[in-house]
Formats: C-alpha cells, structure tokens, sequence
C-alpha cells in the first residue's frame, strides 16, 4: 500500500509577538473571508439545485484508496463494452451508477484513456434512460480539455453526479436516481474490498469499509421510500443481506469476519448488478 522560532531577547520577543498578534488577526480575517465565500457557494449551489444528493459520492471512497496510496486496478471496473448491452431501465440506471463510480475511480487515478471510456459508458446509459439534458452536453470535451487537471476533472464528473440527481428529482424520476445512487454504492464498495489482496491488513481500508454502514442505512431508507416500484423492490432485496450484515457491525469496530462477509457479498451484488445476457 501506497501510499521555531528563536529568541535573541526582549526586544525580539516583543518583534514576535506583534508580529504573531498580526498574523492572527489576519489569519482570522482569511479564515472569515474564506468561509463567507464557502457559504455563497453553498448558497449558490441549493439555489440552483433543489435537490441535494445525499449520500457520499463514489469520488469520496476512492479518493482515500488514493491517499493511502492504493493501486490502480485496470480490470477491476466494469468493461465499457458492456454499455451497449445494457437494455432495461434497471439495468442502466444501476450501471449509469457503476460506470460513474468506475469514472470517479478512473479520474482520481489519472488514468486518462479509462475516464475517456467511462465518459462513453456513461453517455449511453444516459441517452437510454433519456437524460442527456441531466448533464453538460460538453462534458467530454471538458473532461478532455482538463485531463491534466484532476481538480478540475474530479469537480466536473461530481458535478454530473449533483446534475443528474437533481434532474431526476425535478422530472418525477425520483426512482430511477434511488437506482443510479445504489449502484455507484454498490461499486465504490466493490473497489474498496478488492482493490488489493491486503485490505484486511490495513487500518485504513478497514476504515473505509467501515464508514460504509451509515451510507448503506440511508440508501436503504431512500429505497424503500419507493418500495411499490418493481424495480426498487428487487434491489432492496438485493441489498439486504449486506444491510444484515452491516446492521451486526459496531460503528467504530469490525472484525475480519464481517470484513470477509462485506467483499464477498459485494461482489455478489456487483455481479449481479453487471451481468449481460
């Protein structure tokens, strides 16, 4: 896995402590400006979404594999040849939800060619769920134009996560986004519990793994809210033995055993969820 200050005397020490009390007094004016200017963007922002996406997205658990210097998988993701096979709207709205976390894996890697094909993947399921007016019709040739920028990349896929929620909420869809939201979950766990033979080794990934449970309770809150669907129906389903097992872990502990249980039925979901006929 990857990842004084001297004093020569009174007069010196008065230099220091004007110049502290300074500091201060200024750092707190930035701290000030900088949160005023946090809390426009904020405001900005629910002006111009009504509905908040809320839950992590998969950008946020792959960003600490990232940090803790975890490797980059290349046949971990889904295969964006699948896209085109992908019929029903459960099958694309759950892997609009794949391939977004498959995105988010991608670009906070830097892993340019693989973004560029998750961009496709995700195109098509967008255009046959019908929402290609969720997201920037540009958005390829953003991504292109800031490969280089993994800021810049990481807050315009973000963005469409934000995008897309917002626009299925606003369009009565709000089902197919409960879809889109279970498999980003789905396969940012994935990720997590398989990116590497050692994660049950590693504090870390355990505590990836472990901060998992309070998304999964609220993503199944959201589910239910949608229970007469088909659809959602059969994902709840799908998920429930991975809440049960969730549901045994503490929120600050969780044992090897959970652990093992945790990959293993996330790739049970993740399989299922990814499969063509």
């Amino acid at each position: 896995m990857r990842k004084s200050t001297t004093i020569w005397g009174v007069a010196s020490l008065l230099i220091a402590v004007i110049f502290v009390f300074s500091s201060c007094n200024s750092g707190a004016k930035q701290n000030q400006k900088a949160e005023t200017i946090q809390i426009e963007k904020e405001e900005v922002e629910s002006e111009v979404r009504e509905f908040v996406y809320p839950l992590p997205t998969s950008y946020e658990i792959v960003e600490m594999l990232n940090k803790i210097e975890a490797a980059y998988i290349f046949d971990l993701s889904n295969n964006p040849a699948n896209a085109s096979k992908y019929i029903t709207e459960k099958q694309q709205a759950i892997n609009l939800g794949v391939y977004g976390g498959d995105l988010s894996y991608a670009s906070t890697y830097n892993q340019k060619q693989e973004t560029i094909d998750f961009i496709d993947a995700s195109r098509k399921m967008l255009e046959g769920l019908d929402l290609e007016a969720a997201v920037s019709e540009d958005l390829p040739e953003q991504v292109e134009a800031n490969e280089n920028n993994k800021e810049a990349l990481v807050e315009l896929i973000t963005d469409s996560f934000y995008d897309t929620y917002d626009f299925l909420h606003k369009n009565n869809r709000a089902p197919v986004s409960a879809l889109v939201m279970t498999g980003a979950w789905v396969e940012g766990l994935y990720i997590a519990t398989h990116i590497s033979d050692k994660t049950f080794n590693s504090k870390e990934m355990v505590e990836i793994v472990l901060k998992q449970k309070e998304p999964l309770v609220k993503l199944m809150e959201i589910l239910n809210g949608y229970k007469e669907d088909q659809a959602i129906a059969e994902t709840i389903q799908d998920l429930s033995k991975m809440a049960a097992i969730y549901a045994e872990i503490e929120s600050t502990a969780i044992t090897q055993e959970q652990m093992v249980k945790i990959a293993e039925e996330s790739m049970v979901i993740r399989n299922k969820f990814v499969a063509v006929e």
